[in-house]
């Protein structure tokens, strides 16, 4: 069924200024979060206000990859309440709770990182909810009777086998920490007052949960452009599914992406891992 063409004004128009708007609100939230944080700086290093295209490429990349759950809730709050101002409502909710989960992962990093055993608890929790968004990622692997969309000779059924197992034997553990990480029907509550709560509140336990994941970068990337990375692709996310919501939603799901992305995933996890055992002393800093 073809998607219904939205008006560009005010349909299309208002919604996407906006989006920028709000964009360069939250990246002004980060820098005074980011000055306030180093301006209470005693023993630790500041983080540095310093803007690189490379950082900035890595956060947007790897945010949109983690964006699936995104892309389908934001789509289908889109179709539940139509109209600009249901729009707005939408990017702004999303928006906020999006960055607030940011910023609380991002202060909490930056309080504990010269606590090394915190540390290590908070880059073990962060590698633990990686191999899981690295299986949820191989959902999209699948069609809908369950069978692989590509094999490459049986390496992605044994990669899925060996990460659920992982994952089932950590679940009694992981579901009391790590927050659900999908969205389910009945969290489309009816109802214009619960739409900016609604639209606030499931991106924000996301982006906790997406931005608790991205700890093991933090000694590769900056810190403050890796965010506006993140931010920069939740502003494109939000554009590309005011203008195609469809046709978005099939791209951030597409089967050869997100196998590749459950890959950097585990890689990511591992690497964790490994500062993990370096900060508790299982390995010399130098491995």
């Amino acid at each position: 069924m073809p998607e219904e063409k939205q008006p560009f004004y005010p349909d299309q128009i208002i919604p996407l200024i906006l989006t920028v708007v709000v964009f360069f609100v939250m990246v002004g939230l980060l820098f005074l979060e980011v000055f306030g944080l180093n301006r209470f700086v005693i023993a630790r290093e500041q983080i540095l206000i310093h803007l690189s295209w490379t950082d900035i490429a890595v956060g947007m990349t790897i945010y949109l990859k983690t964006s699936i759950d995104f892309a389908i809730f934001i789509g289908r709050l889109m179709s539940k309440f139509p109209g600009w101002k249901n729009r707005i409502m939408i990017e702004i909710g999303t928006a906020f709770g999006n960055a607030l989960g940011t910023f609380a992962i991002l202060l909490l990093w930056d309080l504990f990182r010269e606590v090394r055993f915190l540390m290590a608890a908070m880059i073990l929790i962060a590698s633990l909810v990686l191999l899981r968004l690295a299986e949820e990622g191989l959902d999209h692997v699948k069609d809908a009777e369950g069978n692989y969309r590509f094999a490459l000779f049986g390496f992605v059924r044994l990669f899925e086998k060996y990460l659920s197992n992982f994952n089932r034997a950590l679940a009694p553990v992981l579901n009391k920490i790590v927050p659900r990480l999908s969205i389910a029907d009945n969290d489309l509550k009816t109802g214009f007052k619960a739409l900016f709560f609604l639209s606030f509140s499931v991106p924000f336990i996301l982006g906790l949960d997406d931005f608790a994941g991205y700890i093991p970068l933090f000694n590769v990337v900056n810190v403050f452009g890796f965010s506006i990375g993140v931010f920069l692709g939740h502003m494109l996310l939000n554009i590309f599914l005011f203008l195609s919501p469809k046709r978005t939603i099939a791209a951030v799901k597409q089967p050869v992406i997100s196998f590749l992305g459950s890959l950097a995933f585990v890689v990511l996890a591992i690497i964790g891992l490994i500062e993990t055992a370096k900060l508790v002393g299982f390995l010399p800093h130098g491995t």
